[in-house]
């Protein structure tokens, strides 16, 4: 069918409505346009301003880091509800967080999983001094003092269970570098990488007690001399 033939049937059907719209229906007296206007037009309401967005509802517990999973993604909720069952509200775009029917959080939904979405003012005061640390700018300030420190805080980070512990150690760790020389800094933490020490206090009382400026580890300790009572690692193979 044409463009010329749409638009003729288009014309001829409008007329049709019309002339349907103002007939007088016999059971009423009226024509269906007259009711309208006297019945329905006044009751009828605007439009909403944004159009009608599809959501799901779920419910979830706050995990002891006060995030709640949403799709292999973890979002943030003020840490004081750490245990306590929280209403999500999802769309296309947004994550919103309902306790007691108050709204208490609302994300950007992301499309990448495995992540976590935090909002500072959800944190802990003890966590948020550690908002804008990340392991790349602490390796990087550690790698500036020396490689054996570059070590240590690498250790640091990866064997504390909980990223904020790690961040605290290894500022703490950082910080000696204000109060002693960035080499004695190396040395202790060198030392402390030996006696598998990892910890801020362990460096701390090796720069203390001057320990980093004795003999190294593999100079203080030498080999026995040759004894003929003195098996040898050859014997236990």
């Amino acid at each position: 069918m044409g463009c010329a033939r749409r638009g003729a049937f288009n014309i001829r059907i409008s007329a049709l409505i019309e002339d349907l719209n103002t007939r007088t229906m016999r059971r009423y007296g009226k024509s269906r346009r007259a009711l309208f206007d006297e019945v329905e037009r006044d009751q009828l309401k605007p439009l909403p301003s944004t159009p009608f967005e599809y959501a799901e509802w779920k419910v979830a517990k706050v995990h002891p880091d006060y995030h709640v999973e949403v799709d292999k993604t973890f979002y943030s909720v003020p840490h004081v509800l750490i245990g306590r069952r929280v209403d999500i509200r999802l769309t296309y775009r947004a994550v919103e967080i309902f306790f007691d029917h108050k709204r208490v959080a609302s994300h950007i939904r992301s499309s990448q999983r495995s992540g976590h979405i935090t909002v500072n003012e959800h944190m802990p005061k003890a966590h948020q001094r550690y908002a804008n640390t990340t392991p790349h700018t602490l390796r990087r300030e550690a790698a500036k003092v020396g490689t054996n420190t570059a070590i240590f805080i690498e250790r640091l980070l990866c064997d504390r269970p909980h990223r904020e512990q790690g961040y605290r150690s290894a500022q703490g760790v950082l910080s000696l570098a204000r109060r002693y020389e960035s080499d004695r800094l190396e040395l202790a933490c060198e030392r402390a990488l030996v006696i598998n020490a990892l910890s801020y206090s362990s460096v701390a009382n090796i720069l203390r007690s001057g320990l980093d400026r004795a003999p190294a580890m593999s100079e203080a300790v030498k080999p026995a001399p040759p004894h003929g009572n003195i098996r040898g690692k050859t014997y236990y193979q």
